[in-house]
């Protein structure tokens, strides 16, 4: 009997998509300069001046350079007016740093041979380059989704579809379980819904209560409930070939000097904890490095507020935070305050029979 063989198809790594990449661009880049050897030996074999191709270089550098900081400053620009990103300036000059020393290049050889630094034909090249962006935006296809956006339809497709609403028959829904969370303890949450934090460091620690401020007994500190259990109750579900698999909420209260103590359901948002996680091990993700995580918590938010309410089984029953962790200024049990009184601005008198 012949036995037939299964040959597993062949999965190119990244590093060898980063080798193919680069060759691709390196074969491009040469025969790019063949090109233009090959058109200046037509035109100049007989009448070559080194001044004037320096000249040259040096003014079509600049007008290139002009162009490209107009273009780049314009994506910044959006970015910042759509909260996408914010101005950094340290960053900045790391990353233009080269093409300024290039630029100042070509100042000083235009300043030295004493030529015009912008001439009338400069209106011509940027004309023709708007032409041809404009045609590039015509044709261009939809680009890919961000990584942002692809973490928001995860998040809400593989974790809140599965703790938000009821399954029917073992979960009864999120905010029906804080009911009873409430009345099993005789507690009140004046906002039945599951306050996600998104911080601006990515980071999420494993107890919210380490974003209090120390040795400030006027600020508001949150801290998980006393009240057993501390969490909701559990939720457990067939998913993805995992039997049984846990999922749980946690309750936590937030002490107000003088007041009676909040309750809320919180929780960090677990994609950008595991972000954090990846861009803190370089050794391993060096292709992410240069990652704009502002973009993807503006993208990441953008999205899941857009999913969460155009969903009916979830509208209503998520509240998306941010949360700067690295101003000082900011108190996360008052920023969860803030969020609830926006709410409920009657929260302190919310009572549940």
């Amino acid at each position: 009997m012949l036995s037939r063989t299964y040959k597993r198809p062949y999965i190119c790594p990244v590093h060898d998509i980063k080798v193919m990449d680069n060759s691709r661009k390196s074969f491009v880049l040469f025969m790019q300069v063949a090109f233009a050897f090959g058109i200046s030996f037509g035109l100049k074999a007989n009448n070559f001046d080194k001044q004037l191709w320096l000249v040259g270089i040096a003014r079509y550098l600049l007008y290139f350079l002009v162009i490209r900081a107009t273009n780049e400053g314009s994506a910044l620009l959006y970015k910042i007016l759509n909260k996408k990103a914010s101005l950094d300036p340290p960053k900045i000059i790391q990353d233009v740093k080269e093409y300024a020393l290039v630029a100042a290049a070509s100042v000083g050889v235009l300043l030295y041979t004493e030529q015009k630094l912008i001439t009338e034909d400069f209106l011509l090249i940027f004309a023709a380059n708007l032409l041809l962006t404009y045609n590039d935006m015509q044709e261009q296809k939809p680009t890919t989704i961000t990584y942002g956006v692809g973490m928001a339809c995860s998040f809400f497709e593989g974790y809140l579809k599965q703790v938000i609403p009821s399954d029917g028959h073992k979960f009864v829904g999120f905010q029906e379980n804080i009911e009873r969370y409430e009345n099993a303890q005789g507690v009140v949450f004046p906002v039945r819904r599951l306050f996600i934090i998104m911080t601006r460091s990515l980071y999420s620690p494993p107890d919210l209560k380490q974003f209090n401020k120390e040795n400030r007994d006027d600020l508001s500190q949150l801290e998980a409930c006393q009240v057993s259990p501390e969490s909701l109750k559990e939720i457990e579900k067939d998913v993805a070939g995992v039997k049984n698999r846990i999922y749980k909420n946690s309750a936590y209260m937030i002490r107000r000097a003088g007041a009676a103590p909040v309750f809320v359901a919180a929780e960090c948002a677990t994609p950008l904890h595991t972000l954090h996680e990846v861009l803190h091990n370089t050794t391993l993700y060096q292709e992410l490095s240069n990652m704009n995580t502002e973009e993807v918590v503006a993208d990441f938010s953008k999205m899941l507020t857009s999913i969460i309410s155009k969903s009916p089984q979830c509208r209503d029953k998520c509240e998306l935070v941010y949360f700067d962790d690295t101003d000082p200024n900011q108190n996360l049990a008052d920023v969860l305050l803030d969020k609830i009184r926006e709410i409920e601005p009657n929260f302190e008198k919310v009572t549940r029979k």
